[in-house]
């Protein structure tokens, strides 16, 4: 026997749209979708049964879904509340927590909260100060390093610094130039146990140095290869002596354009006089204690953590013939990293986080 004639849908025109829409938006849940979609093929007139078939679902699922959006409509597809226990934590405690995590120490003496000792401070459950924290986003274990500059000029060598970067000059190379000092050759006290399954790799903590070296490079920032010298030692003569292989390594028509730091090496009589006769290098200076604004920086962290954290090296020549084969790879496929931040954004942004601090007492 043929079943109940279902219920004739009909939609307006903002019913339509709305239902649409959901089918459209990214954030809507699967279920939401579904239910959209049902309800769309319904008021073109299409059967229970025939709906089911073309959407994959049962026919009590069609009927339900029907009858729901009959009766409520589009508040009717949407998932009513759910019955359960009333809250146990009111919006003054939580506020309590909160003030209190931010603005008091710990009475034990300790250097900040954890989840102990602030459950048993407010006489909340350990798990309840764990949500709340995740909630909003209060990591008390946790501490970021930071530092300011103070140098007189910093406005003036951000916008310069930057403004190289983001525009660089025509007919000339820009290189960002640093050097990565007192690199150690260790060889750990046992062997490095390779990784299995379910278990990663093991190395000990203890190790034997083998002497240092510093590696000398400088970043094209345009292409992302690496001109780079290991030295011995770390003085201006090396300086010097690294300034001439980059002069023998670009062709001569191009100008020299190096951002480098404010260390002693860089501006000393010598280095300066060499200057002079060679006039295609201009140079370029981040503020004091602003090395983030060195390119050169973010190649010597892939170095770090693609190359010389794990790795064991008996004797310093191995080290640097390491590092130099690793270097040469690179340069057969070399990656810049694009520069996004304008000087302004940069300034921007240091003004705002100054103007938060201005009261932490400091």
């Amino acid at each position: 026997m043929p079943g109940p004639k279902p219920l004739s849908l009909e939609l307006s025109d903002h019913e339509r749209r709305v239902l649409r829409g959901w089918l459209r938006k990214q954030t809507a849940s699967q279920a939401l979708v579904l239910r959209s979609r049902i309800v769309l093929a319904c008021a073109e007139g299409r059967s229970n049964a025939r709906v089911a078939d073309d959407l994959g679902v049962s026919r009590e699922t069609v009927r339900k879904w029907r009858s729901r959006f009959a009766a409520d409509r589009l508040e009717g597809l949407v998932d009513r509340p759910r019955s359960g226990a009333p809250r146990k934590i009111t919006d003054e405690q939580v506020e309590a927590l909160v003030a209190r995590t931010l603005g008091q120490s710990p009475p034990t003496g300790d250097s900040h909260w954890s989840t102990r000792s602030m459950a048993q401070a407010q006489g909340m459950s350990q798990s309840a100060v764990s949500r709340i924290w995740r909630a909003f986003g209060l990591k008390p274990h946790i501490v970021e390093t930071w530092k300011l500059s103070t140098d007189p000029q910093f406005v003036t060598k951000v916008r310069d610094v930057v403004g190289i970067y983001l525009s660089p000059p025509e007919n000339a190379l820009v290189l960002a130039v640093d050097e990565k000092s007192q690199i150690q050759a260790l060889d750990r006290t046992q062997p490095v146990l390779p990784m299995a399954p379910t278990t990663p790799a093991k190395m000990t903590h203890d190790y034997v140095r083998h002497g240092t070296t510093s590696l000398f490079a400088a970043l094209d920032i345009a292409s992302g290869s690496v001109i780079a010298q290991h030295y011995r030692r770390h003085r201006h003569q090396e300086f010097l002596r690294f300034l001439k292989v980059i002069d023998a390594a670009v062709p001569k028509d191009l100008e020299l354009h190096l951002v480098l730091d404010n260390y002693a090496t860089h501006k000393t009589e010598p280095v300066k006089k060499w200057l002079l006769r060679h006039p295609r290098f201009h140079l370029h200076f981040t503020p004091t204690s602003a090395s983030w604004l060195n390119l050169v920086e973010r190649w010597f962290a892939e170095l770090t953590s693609r190359k010389l954290r794990r790795s064991a090296h008996r004797s310093v020549i191995e080290l640097e013939r390491d590092i130099r084969r690793w270097i040469n790879e690179w340069n057969k496929n070399p990656k810049p990293f694009v520069w996004t931040k304008t000087a302004d954004d940069i300034l921007d942004t240091l003004a705002a986080y100054c103007t938060r601090i201005n009261d932490s007492g400091h």
